[in-house]
């Protein structure tokens, strides 16, 4: 990217639990600008790294400023955003960028977006989505001016790596917005169907989808109560496979609005059908991803 072009800056942004961070203290500092929303899995799975880079390269000069911008209304909640950031240990300042005024000053598009900024202040390099770990700790060790091993990254539960080569189905959103809704998701009982989710308004409420991937998750919401559901794969629970959000015998509880893992294939990757079933009204459904 042409070092001409200057971060734009954020000393007048909605900080989380932090100072604002503006010109004169950032100013002689290298810092990476993470683009993020909490429900989003390729965040998720870039977190370990952003986390780890942040860790290593403190004392060296790096700054990570972590801008939440949220896809759905949900995470606009800034509660959920501050248990977000406490769930994934981090560390790091937080900017709340619920009028994406901070997202248009840098005209992002990405979730998750990395931006490199030199010690002067300008953007020096940018990566949108996963990948490419090992080249953008090489940018910041050349940022900062030094060159050593880059730093030992493991990525557990959510947060770990995706099995790409047996990944076949996309992410899928339920709401009428994004072109899910009822005409690509099976859906049985008592639902309506929004612009960024399906609500369930009686319970017994189920959504059965076929996929092919080593994980499936799903973002969920609930209304006023906690909501239980059971998940069923091919028509059995999910045992050795279930997903940290599901037990062996697929029990499961929505407690709060964010990305529920329900389930992990051990051994060889295939074709699957889950089966949702909720037990109480009030959950909320956005969107398939899988891993």
């Amino acid at each position: 990217m042409n070092a001409s072009i200057g971060m734009p800056s954020l000393a007048r942004a909605e900080w989380l639990d932090s100072a604002p961070l503006g010109p004169d203290e950032l100013h002689g500092r290298v810092v990476l600008v993470n683009f993020w929303t909490f429900t989003c899995i390729n965040w998720l799975r870039q977190l370990p790294y952003v986390r780890a880079w942040s860790q290593a390269y403190r004392d060296d000069g790096l700054v990570v400023i972590g801008v939440h911008t949220p896809e759905f209304t949900l995470e606009h909640d800034v509660a959920r955003v501050r248990r977000a950031a406490e769930e994934h240990r981090i560390e790091y300042a937080i900017v709340i960028d619920n009028e994406y005024e901070v997202w248009r000053a840098f005209s992002n598009h990405y979730w998750p977006a990395l931006y490199f900024v030199d010690r002067n202040g300008s953007i020096r390099d940018t990566h949108f989505g996963e990948g490419r770990y090992e080249q953008s700790e090489r940018v910041i060790q050349r940022l900062l001016g030094i060159d050593r091993e880059p730093a030992s990254v493991t990525g557990i539960g959510v947060e770990a790596a995706a099995d790409w080569a047996n990944l076949r189905t996309p992410e899928t959103y339920l709401g009428s917005g994004r072109g899910g809704g009822v005409a690509s998701q099976a859906l049985a009982g008592d639902w309506e169907v929004e612009q960024e989710r399906v609500v369930l308004t009686k319970a017994g409420g189920q959504i059965a989808f076929t996929f092919r991937a080593r994980d499936a998750n799903l973002v969920l919401a609930r209304g006023a109560e906690p909501v239980p559901f059971r998940l069923l794969v091919n028509g059995q629970p999910p045992g050795e496979s279930h997903g940290v959000d599901v037990s062996a015998d697929g029990q499961g509880l929505i407690d709060e609005g964010r990305l529920y893992q329900l389930f992990r294939q051990q051994g060889e990757v295939g074709e699957r059908t889950l089966e949702l079933t909720f037990l109480a009204p009030g959950a909320e459904a956005y969107v398939f991803t899988f891993g």
